[in-house]
């Protein structure tokens, strides 16, 4: 049980240390939708892959405007609380 414990523990504090920062994946998100724009103007690919490609473009871009939005509410509040 004390393994358990100490592997859980260990692993809690190992995760942070992998996770990708924003910037990071707005980088990512950026290289991933100027792809997609080539492949649109190439007209390579048509139908379900066209489809499937501008499906993952929307969501990168929702995500992307979520962790902004989150940042910016992070911003507000901690500004919100500095003032007091």
């Amino acid at each position: 049980m004390r393994k358990g414990i100490i592997a859980a523990l260990a692993m809690g504090l190992a995760l942070p240390v992998f996770a990708e920062s924003d910037t990071v994946k707005d980088v990512k998100d950026g290289a991933a939708n100027a792809t997609d724009t080539v492949k649109d103007k190439l007209h390579t690919d048509g139908g379900a892959d066209k489809a499937k490609r501008h499906a993952k473009r929307k969501t990168r871009n929702a995500k992307k405007d979520v962790r902004h939005m989150k940042n910016d509410v992070k911003k507000d509040v901690n500004s919100a609380t500095d003032k007091k």
